[in-house]
């Protein structure tokens, strides 16, 4: 049986998940989508869509999605859609998760590296998150669990946007692009998103592109991250001369933030190695993700690795072009993560 792709579907309360989760279940796509309703809380689908008293909680739906309420472990659910499927008893091609609202993503994630059950079954395809553009700047000031959301996310949907100022908008993009360069965003009106935008995206997949947006690479360079003012503080540093009077602020100190290290100089394997399992071991539950393609010592092909936490993984993908600049990129997604000590001791790292 081939894994099962997996979309994790996350975003704070209120910001449009289970309205996307509706259109997704209800339009006729022909695709037969497992739903795993991972709640806590009262906001949940079943209120609407499902009403079923079997103890299993899994309800067959008429265009063939089959929907399945959990209040506990995610494993077990997992688990008991994989032997229905493997014996014939329910026909599904690719699961969903709903997470609570309140969810830090990353256990979710690492329920299928760390039980190789579950990884000889399924394929995290993408972690997609939801955010409400007329709360997020408070959420994201007042919950970690916002942010976490953010760093976690492939792709993020802005959901509100009509009930906003275009500036607005702008200065939270901004900010989401700070704290996540590599999800590409998009506003999204009452969950009406092309389901080649939901499903498919490939973003755990190690042999995907790294997506890092080229915008904050350019902004990186200049040092943007170095230069810190305090609230209300003149500044005329070119960045942020564009309108303070649009609540353009960049000073929002959130613990979830994004670094990029690129070199053309190759990495020497076994010292990489040794790093990367140091920094792991010391700051992994802060490191969110992590990614990158490496030009490696002693390969012809590029290096691809990625993580998830304390988890991480590395593939050999396709040879370098021959006119293709041989230049390492790397990610880092995490909460208070030492910028110095990250980009010094990768330098060190080099050949």
């Amino acid at each position: 049986m081939s894994l099962i792709p997996v979309t994790i579907l996350t975003g704070f309360l209120g910001s449009g998940k289970t309205t996307l989760l509706k259109r997704v279940l209800t339009e006729s796509h022909g695709q037969k989508i497992a739903v795993i309703e991972n709640e806590f809380g009262e906001e949940n689908i079943d209120n609407d869509i499902l009403v079923t008293e079997s103890k299993e909680q899994i309800l067959q739906m008429s265009n063939g999605c089959i929907c399945c309420t959990i209040r506990e472990d995610l494993r077990e659910a997992l688990q008991l859609l994989a032997a229905k499927k493997r014996r014939g008893l329910l026909d599904f091609d690719r699961v969903v998760i709903e997470t609570t609202g309140l969810a830090d993503p990353g256990p979710v994630a690492q329920t299928f590296f760390m039980d190789d059950e579950i990884a000889e079954s399924y394929l995290i395809d993408s972690v997609i998150t939801l955010v409400d553009a007329k709360h997020a700047p408070q959420q994201l000031n007042d919950r970690v669990e916002a942010q976490r959301q953010v760093g976690f996310a492939d792709q993020i949907f802005l959901s509100k946007t009509d009930l906003v100022a275009p500036a607005e908008t702008e200065a939270l993009i901004h900010r989401l692009k700070h704290m996540n360069p590599r999800a590409p965003i998009k506003a999204v009106h009452f969950g009406a998103v092309p389901l080649s935008e939901v499903l498919d995206l490939r973003g755990f997949n190690l042999n995907a592109k790294l997506d890092i947006d080229p915008d904050f690479l350019a902004e990186d360079e200049h040092a943007h991250h170095d230069h810190a003012h305090g609230e209300g503080e003149h500044c005329d540093h070119p960045s942020h001369q564009h309108g303070h009077e649009h609540g353009h602020h960049h000073h929002h100190d959130d613990d979830v933030k994004s670094f990029v290290f690129k070199s053309v100089r190759p990495f020497d394997p076994a010292k990489l190695e040794d790093f990367l399992g140091a920094i792991v071991n010391i700051y992994g539950p802060r490191m969110l993700r992590y990614k990158g393609v490496l030009n490696m010592q002693g390969t012809e092909r590029k290096v691809i690795f990625q993580g998830v936490h304390q988890l991480m993984g590395s593939d050999l993908g396709p040879q370098w072009g021959a006119d293709e600049p041989r230049l390492s990129k790397m990610v880092f997604i995490g909460i208070d993560l030492p910028k110095d000590i990250f980009l010094q001791g990768l330098e060190q790292c080099l050949v």
